[in-house]
């Protein structure tokens, strides 16, 4: 299988990027992805939209019709071949994917990061397309939304497609993990507490170039807007944490998590 860490990147150092993630809550790794992996996961990616690529258990989510956050659908699947899948879950079942999952430059990071043996909570492809995508309001990814026995700290994204301001690149409040979760809940921000911290005009674009990865902790506040760019944006998320981690739903099993390092 190609190899698509760049060379220099399997040897870059951390330790200037790993103070900015502790200080500020995201930092930049710069372009680590080669060419030929960002064209290998843009048409995987395309393949599983349009399902000339299917796995079991794949969990995907459509565009809400009208544009809104509000008004995605739940609980639908997969709705047929669309470029206009808002995002798709268990990545890791696909090689591609997984090869990039378990690049050497993460487990770098991640071993930096978590002690003993890591699994991922999730690996994400998050899509806004050509046409416009969607919003995604302010919103934390931790608290017991997410149903587990302690909340991960540790993302990495990594942009397949140019993501300017202009098509819905990744936006923080710089320093908002510091203060915990907004809610128990976790997930989306209320509108009080986000008009209470200025969010809006105190926000930080983040700007990135295909192949470009950041890392973002689970706690800081992030957002995006739409794509007005006339291109797609896709990019991959990739939750780190302790294998040690537990589900603690009860409605269905609890989930079981892939370990990779």
């Amino acid at each position: 299988m190609t190899d698509f860490l760049l060379p220099e990147a399997r040897t870059l150092d951390l330790a200037g990027p790993l103070a900015d993630y502790a200080a500020r809550g995201y930092a930049r790794l710069g372009r680590v992805m080669s060419d030929a992996g960002l064209a290998a996961l843009r048409a995987r990616s395309d393949d599983l939209m349009l399902g000339r690529v299917t796995y079991p258990g794949l969990f995907f989510q459509h565009d809400a019709a009208s544009g809104r956050y509000e008004d995605l659908p739940y609980g639908k699947g997969y709705q047929g071949p669309s470029t206009s899948y808002r995002k798709i879950e268990k990545l890791e079942k696909d090689p591609l994917f997984r090869a990039w999952i378990e690049n050497p430059l993460f487990e770098r990071v991640a071993r930096s990061r978590i002690e003993g043996e890591i699994a991922i909570y999730r690996a994400v492809l998050f899509t806004k397309a050509a046409p416009g995508g969607t919003p995604l309001p302010w919103h934390q990814d931790g608290g017991s939304y997410w149903g587990l026995d302690r909340d991960p700290e540790l993302q990495i994204w990594t942009a397949l497609d140019d993501a300017p301001l202009e098509a819905g690149c990744v936006e923080v409040l710089e320093g908002s993990h510091r203060d915990g979760l907004a809610t128990p809940l976790g997930g989306v921000v209320p509108s009080d507490r986000v008009r209470a911290a200025d969010a809006d005009a105190r926000k930080i674009a983040l700007p990135a170039r295909a192949g470009e990865a950041l890392l973002i902790h689970n706690y800081l506040w992030h957002c995006s807007a739409v794509n007005r760019s006339g291109q797609p944006r896709r990019a991959l998320t990739i939750c780190y944490m302790s294998r040690a981690t537990r589900c603690l739903r009860k409605k269905r099993a609890p989930r079981a998590f892939t370990p990779v390092f």
